[in-house]
Order: C-alpha cells, then structure tokens, then sequence
C-alpha cells in the first residue's frame, strides 16, 4: 500500500514540464518542426566543409627526390591544416574544425554512458544529463581557447601543383579542390561548369566554396551576436521592472535614444571607427545595438511578477536581491525572449549580409553580402541568385522557427 508521502512526492507518469509541453507543441507545427531540423542540417554542413571542399589532400605520398623534402613520404596534411592559421585565418573556421571532431567525440561518450546516467529516476536522469551537457560545453570553450591560442602556423605550400609534379606523387583530395580563400588569375569570372559548379568571381575564387564556407559566418554571427544583446537586454530590463522608479526611467531613456537612431546608420557609424573590422567586431557591434527589444520584453515580464506571491515570499524569507531577480523572476519572465531571439538571429544575419554588401566587414571572410555585391559589380546573375537564395533560405528558416515557437509558448494556441 502506497504511504501518504509516497502520494505527495511522487510524480504521476504524465507529468510534464513546461519545457517538454513546448517542445510537444512545437512539433504538432510541421513547418516550423522541420525548419529546425533544416538548420540543424545547416550546422552539420557548416562543420564538414574541410571534408566537401578543401585543396589540401587528406593523403599525400611523395617518393624521394620529388618536391621539397619535408614533403616526402607518406603525410595527411589535411588534418594538419585544419588548425593552421596561415590556412584558415578566421577563429570561426577553427571552431567549426574543432567541432567537426569534438561533436563526434562526445556523442560517442554519451551514447556510452547512457545506460550508466539513467538509473530509473526521470528527474535525476535529468539532472545527470544536464550535468553532462554542462561539462561537454566547458570542455568546448577550454579546448578551443588552448587551440586557437596557440597560434599554430606553418609554411603554405600548393599540394596541387606538388601532385603535378611527378606521376608518382598520389593524394586524395575532398570532392572539391578549391579554397575559399585561393586566388586564380587564370580562371577569372567564369561561368558555371564541372569544376566550379556556381562560377568564380572577378578574383579567380570558386564560388560555390566560398558560399559553402560563408555558412559559418552567417550562423555563428547571428547566434553569438543575438546572445550577446540578450544578454545585456536581460539584465537591463530585470533591473529595470523589479526596481522600478529612478532606475526604471534611466534604463528607458537609454532605450528611447538607442531606438532614435537608425540601426543601419548607427552600425555604419560604429564600424568606421574601427581599422581592421573582423567577424568578431561585427559581432560586437550587433550585440551592443540590438538589445532594446529583449530589455522591453523583459521589462514588461518583470512588472507583471514582481508583485507575484513568491516574489513577495523570497522577500520576506530575507533572500538576496539578485537572487531574487536572477533565481525566482528571471526563469519565469524568460518565455518570450527565447520567441524574440529566434527573430533576432534572422535578423543579425541580414545585418551581417547588409555590412558585408556595403563593404563594412573584413575582407578575407566568404560572407554572403560579400559573394552578393561581387555579383552585383560584375553583373553576374548566378553569383546574385546564389548569395541571394542562401540569405533568404537561412532567414526563412529561423523565422518559420519563431513563429512555431512563439505559437507553441501561448497557452490559446495549444491543439
């Protein structure tokens, strides 16, 4: 016979959280549901363009007295030149390459200890995976500072005109032996053909690679800039609805002048101060302009639970208020700004496209606004359509994803 406790601390069998009845509604809207699985699809293509299109061969072998000396023998400079930096000068290239071989790693560590980390108990095994989750990001972001800092370099060298030296010399290329960077002056505005599937631009470089790596930057600008005004918007808008008063008006100020600029103005503003623009300058600056939306948000979401009974609970418990804000508040007041990020991302990927056409961006990135206004200079249709396609296919996604998932957080839209 079940005890009394037993009753009140047990979960029945469909007791779901709020997290679990979203995600159930968010897959009875197949659009949205398989828009998510589209960007997924983007990000596994993002990791494995060295494996798609790379000219450096994942086996070389040259027999003595072929080439320089160094070269001779059996060598796989592919993976070597993963993490040069001479090669792949962008730290979002040596992130994406570190992923291509951590993800793999950790998803075979999980499916390994799977068994181990679900004992029975639906909640600890949560609570284990999330543990687990936890120490995979850290692992991450330590293993790719260590190697990104290390600043590996090492001489270039044409492994294609080394495989042209002697009928000896044997290499495996990727299936295209182009990089995105690579100059041929020989094969300047090209049409599409065999070799390059969407042309080259007025430079001599392949097209299609550089569209292929330029999904790289478009993802990684538009989440990390969208996580960067998030965040501040977050902190701005909790003080602002949980303190009210002088420190309410001086946070809506700052939004009010924020908002009277023009965003595309502003951005140009911001950039020209700065010499060498980079992806992770482009970042910044989208993040420090885009946050007056989420701190609204959040503001609203704060004055309607500030007055709620357990924040009026935690007060009188004596509990800090930061705990307060930031442990009992915030994840109640969290909902609408995943809604508002996913928008957000679309939106800094057209910023980012917007930049990079008018020319503000760094020069040595395979952005598409980049591949779009090298179309547009030399009349080039293909580059035009190519470009133009991969930004409204990559913001078409991330808005179907907002709508679903804005649909999927209001309680009236349940089915």
């Amino acid at each position: 016979m079940t005890s009394q406790n037993d009753s009140t601390t047990t979960e029945p069998d469909d007791y779901q959280t709020y997290g679990e009845i979203v995600w159930g509604q968010f897959k009875k809207y197949r659009v949205s549901y398989y828009s998510l699985w589209g960007v997924f699809a983007l990000f596994v293509l993002a990791m494995v363009c060295p494996v798609l299109a790379m000219n450096v061969p994942f086996y070389l072998y040259v027999p003595e007295g072929v080439g320089p000396e160094i070269l001779q023998g059996t060598s796989y400079p592919w993976f070597v030149a993963l993490f040069d930096q001479n090669f792949f000068n962008s730290g979002v290239d040596i992130f994406f390459n570190f992923l291509l071989f951590y993800v793999p790693f950790v998803f075979l560590v999980w499916f390994g200890l799977r068994g181990k980390l679900s004992p029975g108990d639906k909640s600890l095994y949560k609570k284990r995976r999330n543990i687990f989750i936890g120490v995979a990001m850290a692992v991450a972001a330590i293993g790719f500072m260590m190697l990104y800092g290390a600043e590996f370099r090492q001489p270039y060298v044409d492994y294609q005109a080394l495989t042209e030296l002697d009928d000896g010399v044997r290499a495996l290329f990727p299936p295209l032996e182009h990089s995105y960077r690579n100059v041929n002056l020989m094969a300047v505005n090209e049409g599409p053909s065999w070799e390059h599937w969407l042309g080259t631009d007025r430079e001599g470089r392949d097209v299609f690679t550089r569209i292929l790596y330029g999904t790289r930057i478009s993802l990684t600008i538009g989440i990390v800039a969208v996580g960067i005004y998030a965040t501040i918007g977050m902190i701005l808008g909790s003080l602002a609805g949980f303190f009210g008063g002088r420190t309410d008006a001086v946070i809506l100020r700052l939004i009010e002048i924020m908002m009277c600029f023009p965003v595309i103005f502003l951005l140009l503003t911001i950039a020209g101060f700065i010499e060498e623009p980079s992806v992770f300058h482009i970042m910044l600056i989208i993040g420090f302009t885009g946050w007056t939306g989420i701190a609204r948000l959040v503001r609203g979401e704060f004055l309607r639970l500030r007055n709620q009974d357990f924040v009026q609970a935690a007060t009188a418990l004596g509990l800090d208020r930061l705990r307060i804000i930031f442990g009992h508040v915030m994840p109640n007041a969290i909902q609408p700004v995943y809604v508002a990020a996913t928008f957000g991302i679309a939106g800094a990927i057209l910023i980012e496209a917007t930049l990079a056409f008018l020319g503000v961006g760094p020069p040595d990135v395979p952005s598409w606004g980049q591949i779009l206004t090298s179309g547009r200079n030399t009349q080039d249709m293909t580059m035009i359509l190519a470009s133009g396609f991969a930004i409204f296919l990559v913001i078409s996604l991330f808005n179907l994803i907002g709508e679903g998932l804005r649909d999927a957080t209001d309680p009236k839209m349940r089915k």
